[in-house]
C-alpha cells in the first residue's frame, strides 16, 4: 500500500479545501498540511543535518541525465507497517474464560449461539498495514526528510536506496503543521547528499521530481514551476509544479538544474487521485527551518499570540476608520493567552509586529509563528481609530488550530412575532434568548449575504457597543451614519461557538 494522498484536513480522499479566492475542490494530499515554523539561522545548526553539496554538473541542452545521475543516490523509497486495530483470527485457539450466557436467555437461544462462537481476546490479533513514500539524504551520517504523513503511526521504518540496499530508520522528529518529518539511519558509510536550494525559483525554472511512485522505486518526472505562493491552506505558500507526482511520490524532492532541492512534494490536485500535472511542494526555505529545530529537539516550537483573526477587506477598514485594507482584525482573544495578558482586544486590528508591517490574516499567523516562543515583540495595532503601540510576550504555539458620501438611515419594520425588519442592511432580526441579536432572515441580495451572515447567526456587537435588542443594532447603525462611516462592524456568533467580525456596508441615499 502506498502513501496515499489524504485531505487537508486528514479526512479521506477528496474532500473541499477553500482558499482565499479559490476552492480546490479535489485537493487529495501527500502530506496533511500545516502552518508556522520557527525561524533559525543556518549558521546555529551545529552538526551536519544541512550539508553542503556543489553538484558540479556539467551544462546539458538535451537531457537532465547529468543531473539526475548526481543526485538519484540521495533519494530514498520509505515503506513503514502501522499496526491497525486488533481484528478477529479465528485461527487462535484463545484461552480467555468461557462465556456463561445471557441472563434470562435459555441456553440454546441463538443469541447465546452467536455470543458464545466470538472470539475473546486472546483470539484477537493485530494487522500490519504497509505504506510507501519517498525521502532524500541531508547529511552524510544519514539524516533524512520526507512527509509526517509517511511515517505518521509507524511501528517500523524501513528506507530503501537505489542500489536495493535496505536499512532500518527511527524518527526522530515529526512536525503536523507542515508535514515534514525527520529520520535518521546508521549507515555503514558516509552517504550521498543533496543540499536546498539558496534562492527561490522563477515560475517557468525546470524542475525534476524524484520518488517512489506506487512503489515502483527510483522515478524521475520533469515540470516547470507552475506558480508560487499557492494558498491551499493554512497561513504558508506552497510551490507548483506540473512534474507527475502520484501516490508514493510523498516526501520526495523537486530538484532544480542545479541539483538542488527547491520543496518537498506534498499534494497533489487530482478529480481521481492521481496525476493531473498539479503538484503543490513544500519551498525549500520552509523545509530548512523545520529540520533545523527537529534534528536539534525532535518538535518544532512557534511564537503563540492567542487570538483567531480575520483579514481586513474595503468595508471593515471602513468601518474602523482605516485609510488602507491592511492588517488582521482580532475576532477573539482566548483565554489566558499572551494577547489577553498583554492587553489586546476584540476589533483590535494588528498593523505591524516589531518592523514588519502586516499584510492580511496569514501574513500575520505566519509572522509570529515564525517568531521565538517566548519573545517579546512590539506590537503596533489600531483602536478606536487610532495607532496605539503594546508589547507582548508570545508563548509557545500548542500541539493538538475615509470620507464617504451621504448615507440614508435603513428602513425599519416589525411583525406580529416581533421580528424587526432592517430593511437598508438587509437583515431581519429578534431579540436573543440569552444573549445579542439572533438574525432571523437575510435577504440574498443583500450586502449582509454577501459578508457571510446567514439566519440563527448571533449579532453580540454593532459598532463596537453591546446590543440586546433589534434597535440597539438600529442605533449602532445611525450612530455609524452620523459619523459618515461607510460600514457597521458586527461582531458575530456563527453556528454557537465561532465568533467572527463582519463589516456590513452602508446603502448610499
Amino acid at each position: 500500500m502506498h502513501s496515499q494522498p489524504s485531505p487537508i484536513e486528514g479526512v479521506a480522499k477528496t474532500r473541499p479545501v477553500k482558499s482565499r479566492g479559490r476552492d480546490f475542490r479535489r485537493l487529495a494530499t501527500v502530506a496533511v498540511l500545516g502552518v508556522g515554523l520557527m525561524g533559525l539561522g543556518i549558521a546555529e545548526h551545529p552538526s551536519s543535518a544541512i550539508a553542503q553539496l556543489k553538484p558540479g554538473l556539467p551544462a546539458s541542452t538535451g537531457s537532465f541525465a547529468d543531473i539526475v545521475e548526481q543526485v538519484k543516490p540521495a533519494v530514498v523509497s520509505i515503506q513503514t507497517t502501522n499496526e491497525m486495530p486488533l481484528v478477529s483470527d479465528r485461527r487462535g485457539g484463545g484461552e480467555g474464560p468461557d462465556f456463561e450466557g445471557i441472563p434470562g436467555l435459555p441456553e440454546d437461544h441463538f443469541l447465546n449461539e452467536l455470543f458464545k462462537n466470538l472470539p475473546n481476546q486472546q483470539q484477537m490479533r493485530r494487522r500490519p498495514r504497509q505504506a510507501a513514500g519517498s525521502g532524500f539524504i541531508v547529511s552524510p551520517d544519514g539524516y533524512i526528510v520526507t512527509n509526517r504523513h509517511v511515517v505518521d503511526g509507524a511501528t517500523k521504518v524501513k528506507v530503501s536506496f537505489d542500489d536495493q540496499e535496505e536499512i532500518d530508520a527511527k524518527i526522530v522528529g515529526t512536525d503536523e503543521r507542515t508535514d515534514i518529518a525527520l529520520l535518521k539511519i546508521e549507515p555503514k558509510h558516509p552517504l550521498t547528499v543533496v543540499k536546498f536550494a539558496e534562492k527561490t525559483p522563477r515560475v517557468g525554472d525546470w524542475v525534476l521530481a524524484v520518488g517512489n511512485p506506487f512503489g515502483l522505486g527510483g522515478t524521475v518526472t520533469a515540470g516547470i514551476v507552475s506558480a508560487l505562493a499557492r494558498n491551499i491552506g493554512g497561513p504558508y505558500d506552497y510551490m507548483q509544479i506540473d512534474a507527475a507526482v502520484n501516490h508514493g511520490n510523498s516526501g520526495g524532492p523537486a530538484f532544480n538544474l542545479e541539483g538542488d532541492v527547491v520543496g518537498v512534494n506534498t499534494a497533489i490536485y487530482s478529480p481521481t487521485g492521481g496525476n493531473v500535472g498539479i503538484a503543490f511542494a513544500v519551498p525549500a526555505d520552509t523545509v530548512k527551518r523545520v529540520v533545523l529545530q527537529l534534528e536539534k529537539g525532535g518538535s518544532v516550537s512557534r511564537g503563540w499570540l492567542g487570538v483567531k483573526i480575520q483579514s481586513i477587506d474595503d468595508d471593515m477598514a471602513a468601518s474602523l476608520g482605516l485609510k488602507e485594507p491592511r492588517g488582521a482584525i482580532i475576532s477573539e482573544v482566548l483565554a489566558d493567552s499572551p494577547a489577553q495578558a498583554a492587553g489586546l482586544k476584540a476589533e483590535d486590528a494588528i498593523l505591524q509586529v516589531n518592523n514588519k508591517k502586516i499584510d492580511d490574516d496569514r501574513d500575520l499567523a505566519r509572522t509570529i509563528a515564525d517568531l521565538p516562543a517566548k519573545a517579546t515583540v512590539d506590537v503596533k495595532i489600531w483602536r478606536d481609530k487610532g495607532e496605539r503601540e503594546l508589547k507582548v510576550k508570545l508563548g509557545t504555539y500548542p500541539n493538538k488550530d475615509e470620507a464617504s458620501d451621504e448615507q440614508s438611515e435603513p428602513e425599519v419594520a416589525q411583525d406580529d412575532s416581533g421580528n424587526v425588519d432592517l430593511k437598508g442592511l438587509g437583515l431581519t432580526v429578534k431579540p436573543g434568548d440569552s444573549e445579542g441579536v439572533v438574525i432571523v432572515e437575510v435577504d440574498p441580495n443583500s450586502d449582509a449575504a454577501r459578508k457571510g451572515l446567514k439566519e440563527g447567526d448571533i449579532i453580540l456587537k454593532a459598532g463596537g457597543e453591546a446590543v440586546k435588542s433589534p434597535q440597539d443594532v438600529l442605533d449602532a447603525v445611525k450612530t455609524a451614519m452620523g459619523k459618515s462611516d461607510r460600514a457597521v462592524l458586527f461582531h458575530v456568533k456563527k453556528g454557537g461557538e465561532q465568533t467572527v467580525l463582519v463589516a456590513v456596508p452602508l446603502k448610499k441615499g
